[in-house]
């Protein structure tokens, strides 16, 4: 296969490519960008294999291309460069032969030829490459039948997997990261050293485990991945709370849904209609407490009282664990996995303005990604009774608006504020204070008084005599 007329389309290729003849070094595009483009697949990150300093050809090739904006980056410690030119990104590397010790995944390097880089690729699609020099310029080099690989929709390793997994165990999750990107299968011998080889994952950082794991969730249908993460027993290694979602009890012929499985239904619907991480990763959070909650009652059944309060609490640990950002990212997740039932609750009741204004209040601007969560978490194989929730969800939501509009608590502030109380007083910061703005707050919300001096005043007033407070008189 040639792609000479697709490699010139783009002028980046034989700047590249007149660079390294000038240096009298063989050069190659390798990698991701090959894979992709044979998919069709949009790309914008180059990787550059050359026999010889791939610092030099990155040099050259940016003194070349005569645009005064080219940023290069320079990286002596690992033998590679990169170079950004508009929104294209190419890294330049020379061609590397890798040897592994048992205790780490940072390879021994050397210099090497084409065919040693090529040995040291994670995945047969990875390992092709596409010449660039003047006597095969675009031709296709597969070694290992990628092509093929492609074709069949399969993930397999260039060499022995056993071996390349246990050398960087973090292709464990790339093994499976692909092939839920690119919905493809991994072959058995490859998901059999999986299997083999998961308790090698234990010598890899949480932060890379988790960057994998996040690409995982990202991809179209995220089940697919997670399900061949717990096949292979990897799930079990990197994300334990997950696992204990399996199964289903019975008590007295009453079972309740696998909750694992619900779980991963709930990622997939919310998938299908945000790419937001964090409101993927609520999805995976929002019934996490409910092993630690389940309980069994003679007259109602299996229930998990409180779930989403435990849940919601369990957030920050698990963050912490996956070395997931601790900020206004977790607290978003934290928020979703709290509020999660509030709204189901109210699709299935008669739904009175102080509920509407209390979820207001506390959902806030994140009432958009919970109403996300909460649709893609009606789930049953009754396709009729999760059509009727859904239609609930329309009435909920039309209510929403409406409260909102007349409302606006969004932004939600009584306009009686702690200084006002404490000037009607005469007193200083105090528990009383706090007593009186609180008694504001929960008036509003049952709409018993409007949000406004006129109406705030007044009631406040009362509600500091009975406290035993007197009104200043001015």
């Amino acid at each position: 296969m040639n792609f000479a007329e697709t490699l010139h389309t783009n002028p980046i290729f034989k700047i590249v490519a007149d660079a390294a003849k000038t240096l009298n070094v063989p050069a190659y595009v390798v990698g991701g960008f090959v894979r992709d483009l044979i998919l069709n697949r949009p790309s914008k990150d180059i990787d550059i294999v050359c026999v010889g300093s791939g610092i030099e050809l990155a040099e050259l090739v940016a003194k070349n291309s005569g645009r005064e904006d080219t940023y290069l980056s320079v990286f002596k410690n690992f033998g590679t460069a990169m170079i950004k030119l508009d929104d294209w990104e190419v890294e330049f590397v020379g061609a590397r032969k890798e040897s592994y010790q048992r205790d780490s995944r940072k390879p021994i390097v050397e210099d090497g030829t084409l065919e040693d880089d090529q040995n040291r690729r994670d995945f047969t699609i990875n390992a092709m490459a596409i010449s660039l020099n003047d006597n095969n310029f675009g031709e296709l080099i597969d070694p290992f039948d990628g092509l093929a690989d492609i074709r069949r929709k399969i993930i397999k390793t260039p060499l022995e997997p056993s071996i390349t997994f246990s050398d960087d165990p973090l292709r464990m999750m790339r093994a499976i990261r692909f092939a839920t990107q690119l919905n493809f299968d991994i072959h058995p011998d490859t998901f059999d050293a999986l299997i083999k080889e998961k308790e090698r994952i234990e010598i890899i950082s949480k932060e890379r485990i988790t960057d994998e794991l996040n690409k995982i969730i990202l991809a179209k249908k995220p089940s697919y991945g997670f399900l061949l993460l717990d096949s292979c027993g990897l799930l079990e290694k990197i994300f334990p709370e997950f696992v204990k979602l399996k199964g289903v009890e019975t008590e007295e012929g009453k079972g309740h849904k696998d909750n694992f499985y619900h779980t991963l239904q709930v990622l997939d619907n919310a998938s299908t209609k945000t790419d937001d991480l964090w409101i993927r990763w609520a999805a995976i959070l929002h019934d996490i407490a409910k092993p630690a909650t389940k309980r069994f009652d003679k007259k109602r059944g299996w229930t998990f009282h409180g779930h989403e309060e435990m849940g919601a609490k369990w957030v920050k640990g698990i963050f912490t664990e996956m070395r997931l950002p601790l900020n206004e990212k977790m607290r978003y997740v934290k928020k979703l996995v709290r509020l999660h039932l509030r709204p189901i609750a109210l699709s299935k009741e008669a739904i009175t303005d102080s509920a509407l204004r209390r979820l207001l209040y506390e959902a806030g601007e994140d009432l958009e990604g919970l109403m996300i969560l909460c649709r893609a978490d009606i789930t049953s194989k009754n396709g009729e009774k999760v059509k009727k929730y859904l239609r609930n969800f329309d009435i909920v939501e039309q209510k929403l608006k409406e409260v909102e509009e007349s409302d606006k608590l969004r932004q939600f502030q009584p306009v009686v504020t702690g200084e006002i109380i404490m000037e009607l007083f005469g007193i200083k910061p105090s528990k009383e204070v706090g007593i009186i703005k609180i008694a504001v707050r929960e008036a509003i919300l049952e709409g018993q008084i409007e949000n406004t001096l006129e109406s705030g005043i007044p009631f406040v007033l009362a509600e500091g005599a009975k406290l035993g407070l007197v009104a200043v008189e001015k």
